[in-house]
């Protein structure tokens, strides 16, 4: 299962049932589980963490240490969970003294050519499009999908189930359930689509569409607009989490 032309360091703990291909570089200092499929050309470095059931195509980099003048060779890592695909030529940096890791979940698609840098952290179920980057420090929420092409300024926060539209860039935050793009980017609707097909009720859905009535087409502020949401919408955990996101948003959100 590993190519006589791969190249593992001794100090590398590597699980069972894991393929490796030729022409791979494995670092000191990292830990594989079980079960994964390393394709030919995969660079893991110091500090890498994968979990189990994983396949990563050739030519991806993971656990480089970040592309940060700040980063003075601490001890970090990139840490990725269970049954993600990796594709070709992806990088995944690792942690700086910030947070010190970079967290990928499980059973994410990250597509050829994207980029996650340092401190990045990406939950569950997500999708990120080819050529897509993110800034150091991003946060993306679970059942993101992201187009491909999409650039994320350092510190932003997508929240879970939106549909980013390819090519978009944006330098503020991406709140629940909506569906962003044009250029420049704004709220171009609820993801209508999507919460069907994580089994949102129909009577649910219009909660959120009406919830974003008051935030986006009310001409209200945004402080207005959620006090109004509280008052009008019957509350529910989806409710409470649009509510929560914007009043915790440290970039505030897109227009």
């Amino acid at each position: 299962m590993i190519s006589p032309l791969a190249y593992i360091d001794p100090d590398a703990k590597i699980g069972q049932n894991v393929e490796i291909g030729p022409f791979c570089f494995i670092d000191k200092n990292v830990v594989i589980g079980d079960n994964n499929v390393i394709m030919a050309n995969v660079t893991i470095l110091y500090g890498a963490r994968i979990g189990n059931g994983n396949t990563i195509f050739p030519g991806a980099v993971i656990s480089a240490i970040p592309q940060d003048l700040k980063f003075k060779g601490e001890e970090t890592t990139a840490e990725i969970g269970d049954n993600n695909r990796i594709r070709e030529n992806v990088t995944i940096n690792r942690g700086t003294v910030a947070k010190g890791k970079t967290v990928i979940g499980s059973n994410n698609l990250l597509m050829e050519s994207a980029h996650v840098a340092h401190d990045v952290i990406v939950g569950n179920r997500c999708i990120i499009g080819n050529s897509t980057k993110m800034g150091g420090e991003v946060i993306i929420d679970d059942d993101a999908i992201v187009s491909a092409n999409v650039l994320m300024h350092q510190f932003c926060h997508v929240a879970s189930f939106v549909m980013i539209q390819g090519g978009c860039r944006f330098s503020k935050d991406i709140p629940p359930y909506i569906i962003a793009g044009r250029e420049p980017i704004e709220y171009s609707g609820i993801n209508l689509v999507g919460l069907r097909r994580h089994g949102f009720s129909n009577e649910l859905i219009e909660n959120i569409h009406n919830a974003y009535r008051l935030i986006y087409q009310s001409g209200q502020n945004v402080s207005d607009a959620l006090h109004e949401v509280r008052h009008e919408i019957p509350m529910s955990k989806e409710i409470e989490y649009i509510i929560s996101f914007i009043e915790k948003s440290e970039r505030g959100i897109i227009k």
